[in-house]
């Protein structure tokens, strides 16, 4: 078995998980954090300039509930241009409070905190430019460069505190700075590092108006970093407990984007992590509301109120918490490292055929009555075949919770598949977490979105939803070798979704995974269009990352990981890149697709596609 870890410090109770108290920060008329609710933004697309676009897109966004818009100031001159939208949003009526999203420009920031209600910088490119240089800093050296970020950054501090604006600290994995980089490294630890030198110098100023974030598209590494931020708030001290913002970003369109979301913002949400979500879509905006307030509904519960301050009851625990199992929370101890991926060790069997566990490929099970269903059907179904009848596995269920049911299976002498039963009175993710830590990691995980045997049907994207934050959240945390997903009725669904569950969480990639950022006012090109051209054009690849980034601004690293990468460089003109590096430059827009097409044949990731019968 895992060397079992203390309790992780961003959860104290990993098996009733209750929601993290905050201070209390005002963005205009609006609380966040402290008793108020879970709040649901976004991000407007137009050009700042154009003030008509930019006032009837945030009246749309909030129209369809969206509770706090952003808006791209690129330039002093599109962050003056704030005070027009600005006006133009009040005198409709509307109230919705505005954030400048700022980039690579401090007097853009200190111009826009005069006209909105927050100001979002990146701590990687406020103060830095980036310029990938390899060097090794001397201790001295790093303080010499804390004291110039110190001197660039404090009149924005000053102003908002003067003004009474809030800030968001917002770490990009794609952005982090070169002093960043050559400290820390390519990581989430790096990615807090960076929040936190920008947090001190505002308290420093006692100033505390503060939210953090700490996005990323790999959701492995979004929930590692958003764990390790909340460790390490809570380690510097109890006044340091600031709301925080979540969002995977680039998590693309279509049902991938809405599963890689519920996987990285799902997970923390459900260890009551998080006080305000973005999901970003590649799609119109409006798209992105629907999908946040369905994510945060199951955790966004009134918050009971004590003469000692709120008392922050997760919803998602109530059952496990009032349940008579009688586990003590102090003796469980996650099997798992929180903070660093490493996939549970298991012995492999052969099941119907297919090996599982072990090093084996994740496996897809099916019930027998979804595969009778589809048996006329199954060799045309292509990479969504279901791979075994959950039914005649051998499956053992266990309730995790009776020690005789763990100790009988632990002294079998044979490795066998095992799952927690159906009816086991916890919720899902803590009663895995449960089984994994008690039965010895020779026998496999059969990971199930649900624990009743005949779930009630929800509408399809709570279905996905709520699958993906179970399921995924799990396998980012490196428990189980099979899936089963029964919580979508429609067969093929379900086992389409099982697939894709897989591929968002980088556990079994069988199809091209696009990271596609959402639109903003900086984007140089249309992505949902683009986006569509190039998966028509690559979809049929197996295992390609490709990203397709509007800018620069968090280009060259989010594509960190990926194969391929098509960035927007100037208005209708298109960067491509093998890795993080910059291969071809200028190339016109309507000619970009093609000469991406020719990059990945250059470099032998190139099938052609096969004609269909």
């Amino acid at each position: 078995m895992m060397s079992a870890a203390p309790p992780p410090g961003y959860c104290p109770d990993l098996l009733h998980p209750t929601r993290r108290s905050t201070r209390e920060v005002w963005i205009g008329p609006l609380g966040l954090g402290g008793r108020h609710p879970i709040r649901v933004q976004s991000m407007i697309t137009s050009d700042t300039r154009d003030t008509q676009a930019c006032v009837s897109e945030v009246l749309g966004l909030a129209k369809v509930g969206c509770e706090i818009v952003r808006i791209t100031a690129q330039t002093q001159t599109h962050a003056a241009n704030l005070q027009q939208i600005s006006r133009g949003v009040r005198a409709a009526g509307c109230q919705v409070p505005l954030v400048a999203d700022i980039h690579f420009k401090p007097d853009a920031a200190l111009e826009a905190a005069k006209w909105v209600e927050k100001v979002r910088i990146n701590p990687g490119n406020y103060a830095d430019k980036k310029k990938f240089a390899v060097r090794d800093y001397s201790d001295a050296q790093y303080e010499q460069e804390l004291e110039r970020l110190r001197v660039d950054f404090t009149p924005l501090v000053l102003r908002c505190k003067e003004l009474g604006r809030a800030m968001r600290i917002g770490t990009n994995h794609g952005s982090l700075s070169d002093r960043i980089m050559n400290r820390f490294g390519d990581s989430p630890l790096g990615m807090v590092e960076s929040a936190l030198e920008f947090a001190r110098i505002a308290r420093d100023h006692h100033y505390h108006a503060l939210v953090f974030s700490m996005k990323a598209s790999n959701p492995k590494v979004m929930i590692e970093a958003y764990r390790l931020l909340v460790t390490r708030l809570n380690d510097q001290g109890a006044d340091w407990n600031y709301p925080i913002h979540l969002g995977v970003t680039e998590a693309g369109d279509g049902e991938d984007g809405r599963i890689k979301s519920a996987i990285g913002i799902g997970s923390l949400l459900a260890d009551g992590i998080g006080d305000t979500v973005r999901v970003s879509l590649t799609e119109d905006s409006v798209h992105e509301i629907p999908v946040a307030q369905a994510l945060i509904a199951p955790f966004n519960a009134p918050v009971p109120v004590t003469d000692c301050g709120p008392e922050i009851t997760h919803p998602a625990a109530t059952r496990s918490a009032s349940s008579s199992h009688g586990l003590e929370s102090a003796a469980f101890k996650p099997s798992y490292d929180p903070f660093c991926y490493d996939r549970r060790s298991s012995s492999t069997l052969m099941v119907m055929g297919h090996a599982l566990g072990g090093e084996s490929t994740v496996r897809v099970f099916t019930t027998q009555n979804h595969w009778n269903t589809l048996a006329g059907k199954i060799d045309g179904m292509g990479d969504f075949k279901p791979e075994i009848i959950v039914e005649k596995s051998g499956v053992v269920e266990i309730n995790p919770c009776d020690p005789a049911a763990v100790e009988a299976v632990n002294r079998r002498e044979s490795p066998c598949l095992v799952t927690v039963a159906d009816g086991t009175d916890m919720d899902v993710v803590p009663a895995f977490r449960l089984l994994a830590s008690l039965v010895e990691s020779r026998h496999p995980i059969l990971l199930k979105d649900t624990l009743e045997a005949s779930p009630p049907h929800a509408d399809s994207l709570r279905n996905l939803l709520a699958a993906s934050r179970i399921i995924g959240s799990l396998l980012c945390d490196g428990m189980g070798d099979a899936v089963l997903v029964r919580t979508e009725a429609a067969p093929e669904q379900s086992l389409r979704l099982a697939y894709n569950i897989l591929q968002a969480a980088g556990t079994r990639i069988f199809k091209t995974d696009y990271v596609a950022c959402p639109s903003c006012g900086r984007t140089l090109f249309n992505l949902q269009e683009t986006t569509q051209k190039i998966r028509a054009a690559t979809g049929h690849l197996k295992g390609l990352r490709i990203a397709v980034m509007g800018c620069i601004v968090n280009g060259p690293g989010e594509m960190a990981d990926a194969d391929f990468g098509y960035v927007g460089g100037s208005p209708r003109k298109i960067n491509l890149y093998v890795g993080k590096t910059p291969v071809r430059f200028n190339i016109p827009e309507d000619q970009a697709v093609g000469h991406l097409v020719d990059l990945i044949r250059e470099h032998g990731k190139w099938v052609d596609p096969v004609a269909r019968a």
